[in-house]
């Protein structure tokens, strides 16, 4: 995977709490340090995001974006 945002930090998924169109994400990229994004309830389901799983946290701007190997 390549992207074009500058930091980008592995962790692990928290929490997950779907919602009509968004779902809210947490994920813990080191110990007692989270990171909660809002995505789109769509990008969730492809993502498979589910507690436990690894994924990134990629910061460009202001926009925090979540992404899987």
């Amino acid at each position: 995977m390549k992207i074009s945002a500058r930091n980008s930090f592995k962790g692990t998924v928290k929490k997950v709490t779907p919602g009509a169109i968004n779902t809210e994400i947490v994920l813990e990229i080191a110990p007692s340090i989270e990171v909660t994004s809002i995505i789109t309830k769509s990008s969730a389901d492809n993502l498979n995001l589910v507690v436990g799983k690894e994924a990134y946290v990629m910061v460009k701007s202001s926009d925090v974006l979540i992404a899987v190997d």
